[in-house]
């Protein structure tokens, strides 16, 4: 398993060859949208926020909104560890946060959660290849740090793991 500081370097290493990937299709922008969405994906976004890891100290005091998370997930659980299972979860929690707030601050301003959603959607449909690259470059720094850690495949539930053990002691 790597340390978080390997992870760290090998996100930074790796994310402009990754822009450089959407260039041919979306010019100097795709691979700006590419390579910033694998620094995201890897150094803010991380499977590693299930713990108290470096990707959750870079989100400074706001690391308390992802107290909740930590809590409900265990280390290299499924829903935390598992190809696109991982940055869909964490990337519908962290939209879940910004709709929670964006609701609570309605009364100062901010837009409302409708709102918020129908600017994603139309988001989607006008810019669809550059919201592609900033989907899949989550998603493939989550797979750098999953393929660093050795094994790509996340822990078993313990249920699971408890009838493993119980049906390996009957044989």
């Amino acid at each position: 398993m790597a340390s978080g500081q390997q992870h760290d370097r090998a996100t930074w290493l790796l994310a402009l060859p990754f822009g450089l990937l959407w260039g041919p299709w979306l010019g100097l922008t795709g691979i700006a949208a590419g390579a910033l969405a694998f620094l995201l994906g890897g150094l803010w976004l991380s499977p590693d926020l299930d713990t108290r890891s470096n990707p959750s100290r870079r989100w400074g005091p706001l690391r308390v909104f992802w107290w909740p998370y930590r809590r409900l997930l265990r280390h290299r659980s499924l829903l935390s560890h598992s190809p696109f299972l991982g940055s869909t979860g964490r990337l519908l929690y962290l939209g879940a946060l910004i709709a929670g707030l964006a609701w609570l601050l309605q009364p100062w301003g901010a837009p409302s959660p409708l709102q918020l959603g129908r600017s994603v959607q139309l988001l989607w449909q006008e810019q669809r290849g550059l919201s592609l690259a900033v989907l899949i470059g989550v998603e493939a720094s989550a797979w750098l740090h999953l393929i660093q850690d050795g094994d790509p495949l996340p822990r078993p539930p313990r249920l699971l793991q408890r009838s493993r053990r119980r049906r390996h002691r009957l044989r």
